[in-house]
């Protein structure tokens, strides 16, 4: 009888990729000193080690108590992403939700690229066999604007069977896991933001002109940094950043695609299957998100609701 042996072999990252990794990729779920006392009001099931959690036994309106709703802010400042099931609400009781979180966000673009809109605050994401779904991007929401979103609250009116579900990925923790000499580049940059690439290409000239008087292309830090905990996260996404100024077109497309396949990684990531009656609010300035769209030509719709942010903290200030 004959012995085959095998010589034991290893995969090792290639040692010209500036993101070679191998073994843990684990990064602090937060910024210390962190308020890290139990939640009390309701139930937290973590989905990973740092971004998505659960929430249960809170029904989602606008008569939350505070004491309730302290709690809700610390866990979303702690998991970025929050879930919540089997809420029994209509498009009321999730804007007078939303409404605790601040002002809410009126989005001029959508009346264009999606007809049917029924309210200025209520964004309704409606994708059949005659409007396929064009989200899976990973982007944050309204980085165009010169105050981008703070938060959203994305309520599941329709599903398909299967597919269209939702990722999240931790822009914080991106940023965390980056190696040293990538953080020093990035950190004095800022970056130009546009829609014209976007939502531009649903509208008509007209409408094109209009708009563009009021929402010129806009610059943000590449590295934001959050006022109320300090943490620095990546400010930067497919859907919206155009370029780096002050480096060559090369230049930055070599560096925001790094930083763009830094952010896809799985171990910054959580996935939502959605079922009817759930709901997810996230920290638009914390993470991006992306709605896989594998479910054509089936029906889901969903009524987003977004609260109004204030300017991008940089750790520099624009370059003039």
């Amino acid at each position: 009888m004959t012995t085959t042996t095998f010589a034991k072999t290893s995969i090792h990252p290639t040692p010209t990729d500036p993101l070679a990794a191998y073994g843990p990729l684990v990064a602090s779920r937060t910024t210390a000193p962190f308020d890290d006392r139990p939640y009390e009001l309701f139930t937290l099931s973590p989905s990973t080690p740092t971004i998505g959690a659960e929430i249960t036994g809170v029904r989602l309106s606008g008569d939350l108590p505070e004491e309730t709703m302290a709690e809700l802010r610390r866990a979303l400042t702690e998991w970025k992403v929050l879930f919540f099931r089997d809420q029994d609400i209509d498009r009321s009781d999730q804007r007078a939700f939303a409404q605790r979180w601040g002002a809410l966000e009126q989005h001029p673009f959508f009346k264009y690229v999606q007809p049917g809109q029924t309210a200025a605050d209520v964004t309704t994401l409606a994708k059949d066999a005659m409007t396929g779904a064009v989200e899976n991007n990973w982007h944050n929401d309204v980085t165009w604007h010169a105050l981008p979103s703070h938060a959203a609250v994305l309520r599941a009116v329709e599903v398909p069977p299967t597919g269209g579900d939702t990722l999240w990925a931790d822009t914080g923790a991106a940023y965390d896991l980056l190696p040293d000499d990538i953080k020093r580049r990035i950190d004095p940059l800022w970056a130009e933001h546009d829609w014209i690439h976007s939502f531009g290409t649903g509208m008509p000239q007209d409408a094109i002109d209009r708009l563009r008087v009021d929402y010129p292309p806009v610059h943000h830090p590449v590295v934001r940094v959050i006022p109320e905990t300090g943490r620095r996260v990546l400010f930067v996404n497919m859907l919206f950043t155009q370029r780096i100024p002050g480096l060559t077109e090369a230049e930055s497309n070599e560096l925001l695609t790094l930083l763009y396949r830094h952010v896809q990684r799985p171990e910054l990531q959580v996935r939502l299957r959605w079922q009817p009656n759930t709901v997810a609010m996230w920290d638009n300035r914390t993470c991006q998100h992306y709605a896989a769209s594998d479910y054509f030509p089936a029906r889901r719709v969903m009524d987003r609701i977004s609260i109004v942010g204030d300017r991008p903290i940089g750790l520099s200030a624009e370059p003039s």
